[in-house]
């Protein structure tokens, strides 16, 4: 699931030199999440809280816990 929306949605897109990782020179559009999907069970996934959204590597969004 994870895959098929970072970058698996920019390849679908043909944009995977551009988008889609993180890496020097691609679009720096992204999340922080208050914790790793990887390591939570699916069930607490409707309680995961972002922390910071980046747009072209610039803060849009901050929650005031975040320090």
């Amino acid at each position: 699931m994870l895959r098929a929306y970072t970058s698996g949605g920019a390849y679908a897109a043909g944009e995977e030199a551009s988008n889609g990782d993180l890496e020097v020179g691609k679009a720096a559009d992204l999340i922080v999440l208050d914790r790793n999907l990887y390591r939570i069970p699916v069930t607490e996934l409707h309680a995961v809280h972002v922390l910071l959204t980046l747009l072209d590597g610039k803060t849009v969004w901050r929650d005031r816990t975040l320090h």
